[in-house]
């Protein structure tokens, strides 16, 4: 059966991959970015299939909006995919900027609780939906520098798990996705602030790449109505738990 999904983030990186892997499957994507030029870029080469939507979930009244303010047709959305997120920064907590934890705490964890607020009782009044959070391994494996970052995704598991205890009996399914080392991203980029200290993350490994998570998101919310995944971790070959220990060649 075909669904509506909500992407935020879905400009670049893993919102972009899901997007693309959904209507190739058959399903319709409202994809949610701050970046316009982006999303019309998307919306050319998927067609009608995806709504381009200009939000940014810090923005909390626009988000508020969002259910009634989608066009006829797309206002009941299936899946919510909470993508929106960043992490800015690898200093340890004496020496950094309060402006970059601030910047994190808006995204991660405000942004996200306002959004799945907003599309959740809609979910609830049709006894259907599935809201993935696209959480990290980082959210349990600390790191010299996560601090902030590692807290706001420990924080999307446990409220994953705290939605899924609310809704307990209904047909509203909620998981919390735990990536490892992902490629092909802004995401170090943007936390860094620097190409060549970005690329050396990845410097001898063979990461996670988007379309991988796409894959574990269009895996999930096909699986039979009576299951529900509270929450799917997924590393590379060369990552490991405990403290997620990467090989490098």
């Amino acid at each position: 059966m075909p669904f509506t999904f909500l992407v935020s983030g879905a400009s670049a990186g893993f919102g972009a991959a899901i997007a693309r892997r959904a209507v190739a499957d058959g399903h319709r994507v409202i994809a949610a970015a701050r970046r316009r030029e982006r999303l019309e870029e998307l919306h050319q080469e998927l067609g009608d299939r995806l709504l381009p939507l200009v939000l940014d979930v810090t923005d909390g009244p626009a988000v508020a909006r969002l259910p009634g303010s989608l066009p006829a047709g797309w206002q009941e959305v299936d899946v919510l995919v909470n993508n929106a997120g960043l992490a800015k920064g690898m200093d340890p907590a004496p020496q950094a900027a309060l402006a970059n934890w601030d910047t994190m705490v808006a995204t991660n964890v405000t942004g996200l609780m306002h959004l799945t607020r907003a599309i959740l009782p809609g979910m609830v009044a049709r006894d259907r939906g599935h809201i993935i959070n696209i959480g990290s391994v980082a959210g349990h494996n600390a790191y010299p520098g996560g601090n902030v970052y590692g807290a706001s995704k420990a924080f999307v598991a446990q409220f994953s798990l705290g939605l899924r205890a609310d809704l307990n009996g209904t047909n509203v399914h909620v998981t919390d996705l735990q990536p490892g080392l992902v490629g092909e991203t802004e995401f170090s980029m943007v936390r860094l602030g620097d190409a060549q200290r970005a690329a050396a993350i990845y410097a001898g490994t063979t990461p996670l790449k988007p379309e991988d998570i796409a894959e574990a998101v269009v895996w999930i919310v096909g699986l039979p109505a009576r299951m529900n995944i509270n929450r799917l971790e997924m590393m590379p070959t060369c990552q490991a738990p405990g403290g997620t220990v990467i090989k490098r060649r």
